[in-house]
């Protein structure tokens, strides 16, 4: 049971990662996945480690959105 949360947890977690809501700023997608994973953690379904990966993982996903928007594309 608890696997089962963990993987519908970060499945639901990556699809956000990969697919921001239509009209969701690179900004709002990344206070969206925090708080996702905030909720992971507090709920005990990730560890620390996990979620600091988690955050890393958004962080980086969110910079390669501003470069893309200052370089014009």
């Amino acid at each position: 049971m608890y696997e089962d949360r963990k993987k519908k947890a970060l499945t639901n977690w990556l699809k956000r990662l990969a697919q921001p809501e239509i009209r969701m700023s690179a900004e709002e997608q990344y206070d969206e996945l925090l708080k996702m994973a905030d909720a992971m953690e507090a709920e005990g379904v990730i560890s620390q480690t996990e979620w600091q990966q988690l955050i890393r993982e958004a962080g980086a996903v969110i910079a390669q959105a501003r470069e893309g928007l200052e370089g014009g594309t």
